[in-house]
């Protein structure tokens, strides 16, 4: 089996503010929406979608058991843009291999950003 494409769903009760956040903050471009689902382009390949939980089938986790972990090109410039933006995130820490930090979605996804350390 060949995966041509993959699409993260994560299902929100806080649905507006949510997307707002991958939207404005993460500044994601929207490769789909109507008006109980968007879809956020992470790469040619990989994306991340909102649904609504009042039209899903599926309820929220609630942020339980789910990290979406991202590799960002300058981790320094990442963790000071939310820190201005008034973005709860963790130190930066070495760990496995990289530098990360970590932050939360509104609905309490945790997200982890990461840079693989320098030979």
């Amino acid at each position: 089996m060949m995966l041509k494409r993959a699409n993260t769903i994560l299902y929100c009760r806080r649905w507006a503010e949510t997307v707002e956040f991958y939207r404005d903050i993460l500044q994601l471009p929207i490769a789909f929406q109507n008006d109980w689902f968007v879809e956020f382009r992470l790469t040619d390949h990989a994306y991340l979608s909102v649904a609504n939980t009042q039209r899903a089938t599926i309820q929220s986790a609630e942020g339980h058991g789910i990290t979406l972990s991202c590799q960002v090109s300058d981790i320094d410039s990442a963790h000071e843009t939310f820190k201005q933006q008034g973005v709860a995130v963790t130190p930066i820490r070495q760990k496995w291999g990289g530098r990360l930090f970590y932050l939360h979605d509104p609905e309490g996804h945790r997200i982890e950003l990461w840079q693989p350390l320098t030979s």
